[in-house]
């Protein structure tokens, strides 16, 4: 069932992604992309770690995707135009990208070590414990820097979207 599951939430997460490339409509790109961050959360829950299931969920598909759709509206952004493309990206666009990907592909299966069976639920160190005891005691500073640094990018964007009242 766990594998049934997984190819079917892994199917989603992957049509939803083509779907946020190729939209002309920045909204239906940003909901391509909160169904990418739902399939994720799903996965996350397949391999037992519920606390970054849920953090995906509250953080990147609740207040990330506010922010960018608020962004969006804000910015008042039509429906992408269409270009024309070059003659040489119509021929060689899609054969070059598949040898692209294998070449990855090949290069990957020949530097890694071959890799055991994803056993589903077998890791337990996903919990809200677990990752509260690694982050307050291991990783205190670089939790208080990115903490420190992301209270820096809060008072840059609140100065970038002060307008000057005359």
């Amino acid at each position: 069932m766990d594998t049934i599951l997984f190819i079917v939430f892994a199917i989603v997460a992957i049509v939803c992604a083509f779907n946020l490339v190729l939209q002309r409509h920045p909204i239906s790109s940003a909901l391509s992309l909160i169904g990418v961050m739902g399939s994720l959360a799903v996965l996350y829950l397949l391999l037992g770690a519920e606390f970054i299931a849920m953090a995906q969920v509250i953080v990147y598909g609740g207040a990330v995707m506010v922010l960018f759709v608020l962004v969006i509206m804000l910015l008042n952004a039509g429906t992408e135009k269409i270009s024309r493309k070059s003659w040489f990206a119509q021929i060689a666009g899609l054969p070059l990208l598949l040898a692209f990907v294998a070449l990855l592909g090949f290069l990957i299966r020949g530097v890694l070590p071959p890799l055991r069976a994803v056993q589903f639920g077998s890791w337990v160190g996903g919990t809200a414990e677990r990752i509260g005891q690694m982050l307050f005691t291991q990783y205190l500073l670089p939790f208080e820097i990115i903490s420190i640094l992301i209270l820096i990018a809060i008072l840059g964007a609140v100065v970038l979207a002060h307008k000057e009242f005359d």
